[in-house]
């Protein structure tokens, strides 16, 4: 359990990771990850993540868990190739990516490809990737 500073509200609450399962679409990728949803995702309006339609939640890789598919991943790597972009190569879907954080290697998870999680519900939060 962590406790952080909500800077919605400006108070100290517990925040709780939850164990999501998530993949592609064609099942071939498939992960587990540790992640507090009750927190923003990050909707960003960079060229990559705007075509692709991607809601990012950042976790640290120690929260992922790839449970299968290493070998149906390609990787795409572009600008300074700080993250890697890896999609199924099967249904080409880019349910996660792997990079360095602030804090050491970070896993980005797409949340619209987590089971059972109904995007919409997803507190968004915009970020002007495009300017950087």
């Amino acid at each position: 359990m962590l406790a952080v500073l909500s800077p919605l509200h400006q108070s100290w609450e517990e925040s709780v990771p939850k164990t999501h399962h998530g993949g592609c679409h064609c099942g071939a990728v498939r992960y587990r990850v540790d992640i507090d949803l009750s927190k923003p995702v990050t909707q960003c309006n960079c060229s990559i993540c705007s075509r692709t339609g991607t809601l990012l939640s950042f976790v640290p890789a120690t929260a992922f868990t790839l449970e299968k598919g290493e070998s149906s991943l390609t990787d795409y790597q572009f600008n300074k190739k700080n993250i890697h972009h890896l999609f199924c190569k099967i249904c080409g879907v880019r349910s996660f990516a792997r990079g360095q954080g602030p804090n050491g290697p970070m896993v980005a998870i797409n949340t619209r490809c987590l089971d059972e999680v109904d995007a919409t519900t997803l507190n968004v939060q915009h970020f002007d990737g495009k300017s950087r």
